[in-house]
């Protein structure tokens, strides 16, 4: 008998303030980010990543004093020792945030799926109000099945970007073949066999492009390391960086998607 997973989607949804609240989200996004890297640099020097509680004794009063809920604390916690322990296990050096991004517990925002409108807590328990620009295809997570979890809002270049999580449990059929996958540079082959190990199919998906798309790619880092302190500042640089990086990315998507065929 097979047991229930969970299965979890994420949508990016654009957004707009109707009733002019954008400075508010702003301002809770920066303090957002700012109270993170607080915890970053105040625990970076330890020999090891303090637990949930003692990052709830060091920093929980500071944090409810700045305006936050206390599942907005939760998520600050949750979000600097994602971004310790993963840039120490790359070796890398203290990170700067940068991004205005916040991740929202189920209990700070209020999801309206009819009139497609979401209210957020920022700070100082006041509650932005966002109109969602709905797609089509977010339909199929209205039918009751698909239940809302946590989200993410980021501020980028003047748009509000909401990115939403669902979640729902489904029970997997019990198996009735096995596949094995050989992925090479130029095709995948595959076999497929019964219960029994009898052979049902096998066959060769084949790869073309992706050696233009490698070519592509090689290109741009070379200009990189040519031109390492200012390629950034080269119009023409950029440019061609852009178009040598676009071909790569447009040959890999069409290759995904003739397979997926």
């Amino acid at each position: 008998m097979s047991l229930p997973v969970r299965a979890t989607v994420t949508a990016k949804v654009e957004a707009v303030t109707p009733k002019g609240d954008e400075g508010l989200l702003i301002e809770f996004l920066r303090v957002y980010r700012e109270s993170v890297q607080l915890v970053v640099d105040e625990i970076w020097g330890l020999d090891e990543t303090p637990s949930w509680t003692e990052l709830h004794i060091m920093f929980y009063g500071r944090l409810v004093k700045m305006g936050f809920r206390a599942h907005h604390v939760s998520e600050i916690y949750k979000r600097a020792k994602e971004v310790v322990e993963s840039t120490r296990k790359n070796n890398g050096s203290k990170l700067i945030l940068k991004k205005l991004t916040a991740r929202i517990h189920t209990l700070d925002y209020k999801i309206d799926l009819n009139t497609k409108t979401i209210k957020i807590a920022v700070l100082r328990d006041k509650w932005v109000e966002l109109k969602l620009e709905w797609y089509s295809y977010l339909n199929k997570y209205l039918d009751g099945s698909w239940k809302p979890g946590e989200i993410i809002v980021s501020y980028r270049y003047g748009k509000i970007l909401v990115y939403i999580t669902f979640h729902r449990d489904v029970v997997l059929r019990e198996p009735r073949v096995v596949m094995g996958v050989d992925l090479n540079f130029n095709n995948i082959t595959y076999t497929i066999l019964d219960l029994n190990s009898e052979l049902v199919s096998m066959g060769v998906i084949p790869f073309r492009g992706l050696s233009r798309a490698l070519h592509y790619r090689k290109l741009a880092e070379k200009l990189q390391r040519k031109h390492p302190r200012n390629w950034r500042f080269l119009k023409w640089a950029r440019r061609v960086r852009a178009r040598w990086l676009s071909k790569a990315r447009n040959i890999l998507v069409d290759t995904a998607h003739r397979v997926s065929r």
